[in-house]
């Protein structure tokens, strides 16, 4: 089973091997979860949903070989399937890198395992691993660090898909990875590592349909002190309020894909922004990887736009083939993990 929480609902996945048997989404309304001051407060809320969907689609819970849940803001780590011990469980009530709904994944999963005889429960990939290269980590400010942020959960998913399907072990690629969603990020993949990566949650690298990616530091710390914002005012033009919601008063990238295809310049000249910066990231990740790069992948929602997807191949594929995945899917990437562990593929990491 697959326990992906999101800010506004909770996903759930039951599998036989690589087949979906049970798949839903749950919705929670803003007034459902206005009384929880804190994300961890809706644990036993989210649980007891999912339990009563499971009951309602006649799963039995003790049919469950595994529970993988969605990775939240743990410590840096590296990549890999965890347990969930009491360490784990501790740093996501207190949200050591940050709060988030996906913090409750581990958390749900472990406390539903209490009641299983055998059955174990983990964590895949979360956002926050960690295998930058040191050099990646300077910033040009010892007291600003480069951080890894990024869609770990699908890069690696599909840069494991893609060498499957070129009967080649990831370990032994070079790849860049692209995935293009409501955040943009762009990885450096060295031999089965994510060695350097744009920080797509905090204001790195491209920008996106809701993130602004980088901006100009001297005229944004202008901004700061102007005296007419406050600081979550600019967290949220960072992360939220940046990009595509900045310039065009939304985060609907296939909307705005539409109105270029309709002819609005503006809505066009945004879109190939994104685009043309999500380039120079490419561009910037083929150094890291000295131009030794096997393939490009492109994944996430955006990649489902074909205009978007020509413009990176007219401008990057001289740097290597160029392959796509639209979309993302996260439940069958946790699952699939879960099934590694299960037939002794992968070893789960411990915790520390």
């Amino acid at each position: 089973m697959a326990i992906n929480p999101g800010s506004t609902s909770t996903k759930i996945a039951v599998y036989e091997g690589n087949k979906a048997i049970f798949l839903t989404t749950i919705r929670h309304t803003a007034e459902e979860l206005q009384d929880f001051d804190a994300i961890t407060d809706q644990f036993t809320f989210r649980k007891d949903l999912i339990l009563q969907e499971l009951q309602n689609a006649n799963i039995d819970i003790h049919s469950i070989d595994i529970i993988v849940g969605r990775g939240g803001l743990v410590k840096p780590i590296e990549s890999g399937v965890y347990e969930v011990n009491e360490r784990m469980v501790d740093d996501l009530f207190k949200g050591v890198t940050g709060q988030h709904a996906s913090n409750l994944g581990g958390l749900i999963a472990q406390d539903i395992v209490k009641d299983l005889n055998g059955v174990k429960a983990y964590i895949a990939d979360p956002v926050v691993v960690d295998e930058l290269q040191d050099v990646a980590r300077l910033s040009g400010h010892p007291d600003i660090p480069r951080i890894s942020i990024f869609h770990a959960l699908n890069q690696k998913a599909i840069a494991r898909s893609y060498a499957n399907a070129i009967q080649k072990k990831y370990e032994d690629l070079n790849l860049i990875v692209v995935h293009l969603g409501g955040g943009v990020s762009v990885g450096a993949h060295k031999k089965g590592r994510v060695i350097d990566v744009n920080n797509a949650l905090q204001g790195d690298g491209p920008y996106s349909p809701e993130r602004s990616g980088g901006l100009p530091a001297l005229q944004l710390s202008q901004i700061c002190f102007s005296g007419k914002v406050t600081q979550q005012d600019v967290a949220k033009m960072i992360t939220g309020k940046g990009g595509y919601v900045a310039y065009l008063g939304t985060n609907n990238a296939y909307d705005v894909g539409q109105s270029a295809l309709k002819g609005d310049r503006y809505s066009a000249l945004v879109q190939d922004g994104l685009s043309y910066q999500t380039c120079k990231e490419i561009g910037a990740m083929a150094t890291v990887l000295e131009g030794k790069v096997d393939a490009i992948l492109v994944t996430g929602g955006i990649a489902h736009n074909a205009t978007v997807i020509d413009y990176i191949k007219k401008h990057a594929e001289f740097i290597a083939p160029i392959h796509v995945y639209p979309g993302e899917d996260e439940m069958y990437a946790l699952a699939a993990n879960g099934l590694m562990v299960l037939n002794g593929e992968i070893i789960p990491k411990t915790y520390a």
